[in-house]
Parts: structure tokens; C-alpha cells; sequence
């Protein structure tokens, strides 16, 4: 298998489609939900984890897949545990051009989905090309060790975009600004220490 190319998809508003109602395809639904996907699940039955989900944005149908649904979205995962179902909304989509993922299937998707840790804006993702999710989510879990715990990450990340915005405001390249040298020089150490006030000052030094 062939590494795949890490890209970040811009979901907001973006038709989604979730085939399945169960425990898994409601995980995958949150992660849509968060992503500001417009979702639409489908599926004969609808577990209470699925369920609860519906006052968070997303649409259900009880029903069973019809094809070529999927062709209709912009992106659909596929989590009902029957070969035969997700076999379908895997040919329909890749028939149509559809990015599709296959739960627990990796041959039948055309996109993996990485274990994320999140902070604010910042997002650490690990995949393993569909070889083992467990070892993805196992390094998942460490990352989100080292980033540690609260919003310090989500502040530092403010602290760039803002150094970023005012460079950009004064007619400045941001390619060129040393912005490894600022971040080696323990800003988050400050940050968690509560002295932001001086993690701006020493970015900007260092800028």
C-alpha cells in the first residue's frame, strides 16, 4: 500500500453522507458535526448514540440505502457492517467521483480516516493507511500527552496568527520571519505559566 497525501478537508457546509446508524457510524458522524458538514444519515436502524446526535445538525433517514444516493454528496462513509451494503455506496461513489470511506475496510475507501487530537485550531492527525487504527489511535493518545491538557496550544496558535496577521499588515513576507526560533524559545513554557503578555513580547523579539 502506498502512502496516502495528507490534506485537511473544508467541510463547512459541505453535503455529507453517513450510510449506517450504529455506534460506529455515529462516531464518524461527530467528527463530520464538528467539521460543520450539512449530514444526512441513512439507515433502517437508528441507535440512541446516533440519535442524540440529531439535535446537533444532523439529518436522519430510517430507511435502507438506495442507490446511487451517494452520488449526490460531496463526501459519504459507510458504517453498517454489511459487505454487501457498504460494497455498493463504495461503487456508487467512486462511480461518481465521491470521496468515500468504508468502515473497517480499507480496500473499499478512497480516503483513511486519522486519528485526530485537536486544540482549538490546531489538529494532529495519525493514520496508518487503514493498516491498524489501534496503532493510530495508540499514538493519537501519546500526542495528546505531550500537548497536555487546557488551551495553551489554542493560545500560542492565536499569538502566530496575530504575529502573522501584523507582518502581514506591514507589507512583510511571513515566509522569511524565524518563526522556529521563536517557538524553540519556550513561549509555551510561558504560556502555561500564565505570563502571555511576555510569550507575545518574546515572539516579537524574535520576529
Amino acid at each position: 500500500m502506498t502512502g496516502g497525501y495528507p490534506v485537511t478537508l473544508l467541510m463547512e457546509g459541505r453535503t455529507c453522507l453517513v450510510v449506517g446508524g450504529g455506534r460506529v457510524a455515529a462516531r464518524k458522524a461527530v467528527g463530520l458535526l464538528d467539521a460543520g458538514a450539512a449530514l444526512h444519515m441513512v439507515a433502517p436502524v437508528i441507535s440512541p448514540e446516533a440519535e442524540v446526535l440529531a439535535g446537533s445538525g444532523l439529518t436522519i433517514e430510517r430507511r435502507p440505502y438506495r442507490s446511487p444516493e451517494a452520488a449526490s454528496y460531496r463526501l459519504v462513509v459507510t458504517a453498517t457492517g454489511d459487505p454487501e451494503v457498504d460494497g455498493t455506496v463504495f461503487r456508487d461513489a467512486e462511480a461518481a467521483g465521491v470521496w468515500v470511506n468504508a468502515a473497517d475496510d480499507p480496500v473499499a475507501c478512497s480516503f483513511h480516516l486519522p486519528a485526530v487530537a485537536r486544540r482549538g485550531p490546531v489538529s494532529v492527525a495519525v493514520s496508518t493507511g487503514g493498516a491498524s487504527p489501534a496503532l493510530a489511535s495508540w499514538l493519537r493518545d501519546r500526542i495528546e500527552t505531550v500537548l497536555g491538557p487546557g488551551s495553551d496550544i489554542e493560545v500560542l496558535a492565536g499569538l502566530l496568527s496575530e504575529a502573522r496577521a501584523a507582518l502581514q499588515a506591514a507589507g512583510r513576507s511571513t515566509e522569511g520571519a524565524n518563526w522556529r526560533e521563536a517557538l524553540d524559545s519556550d513561549m509555551l513554557g510561558l504560556i502555561r505559566a500564565g505570563h502571555i503578555d511576555q510569550a507575545r513580547e518574546r515572539l516579537r523579539a524574535c520576529l
